[in-house]
């Protein structure tokens, strides 16, 4: 018997897209939260921390939003990959607009 190999489905652009931006707010995060922790130990209350922590929850929400879509595009997407081509329509003759 021969075996048949089926090449892994590549992710489309969209599920590429909120991948590359899942890493980045996951980076943001991370970043805000050691600021908000550092400048709430040396100067707790202040602007500073403040904003930190506004900036904090701005890229915490895009993180969480960025993984409920992939979640959704991963879990919609089909098992076999749709084929994109048009459907083709008889061809009909030409007709002028004038009488």
């Amino acid at each position: 018997m021969t075996a048949t190999t089926e090449l892994p489905e590549r992710p489309s652009a969209a599920v590429r897209g909120l991948r590359r931006m899942r890493g980045f707010y996951g980076g943001g995060t991370l970043l805000w939260a050691a600021s908000a922790a550092w400048t709430g130990w040396l100067n707790p209350g202040s602007r500073q921390m403040w904003v930190s922590l506004l900036l904090l929850a701005v890229f915490g929400g895009l993180l969480a939003t960025a993984s409920l879509w992939l979640g959704r595009t991963a879990r919609s997407r089909p098992a076999a990959r749709r084929e994109r081509t048009a459907t083709l329509r008889p061809a009909t003759a030409a007709r002028h607009v004038r009488a």
